[in-house]
């Protein structure tokens, strides 16, 4: 079966203040909703990026056990922001990308909090969730 892609922007997406964050990522004035998409997907990319530096410099922080406690709870959000940001629809997929945005970027925070707390004292794996 093959899978066509789509997009999902909500109305209320589109009117978000997100200037700041587009202009940082080289999209100061967005002509039309393929531009939107366009922008969308820079800063996805980039909330990735920086989750995924995130939780390397965690795992390195982390013995074993905290390390594959980790990792399943890694798969386990994935799972669960895919499941609020993505729908499938038969053979099509739509994704809002401002909710795959907000939902890695609040990860990468609580993962850069871990990250603090194993630096300032010790890890502590009964707090990986």
């Amino acid at each position: 079966m093959k899978f066509r892609t789509h997009l999902l922007l909500a109305a209320a997406t589109l009117a978000l203040p997100m200037s700041s964050a587009f202009a940082a990522n080289g999209c100061t004035a967005p002509n039309s909703d393929f531009d939107q998409v366009y922008c969308y997907s820079k800063l996805y990319m980039q909330a990735d990026a920086d989750l995924n530096k995130v939780y390397g410099d965690l795992r390195k922080k982390l013995d074993k056990d905290g390390q594959g406690k980790l990792k399943t709870t890694e798969l386990a959000w994935i799972k669960q922001r895919n499941g609020k940001c993505a729908e499938n629809r038969g053979t099509e997929i739509l994704v809002n990308l401002d909710c795959t945005v907000d939902e890695t970027t609040k990860r990468t925070n609580w993962l850069s909090d871990r990250l603090r707390e194993c630096t300032a004292a010790a890890c502590k794996n009964e707090k990986i969730q």
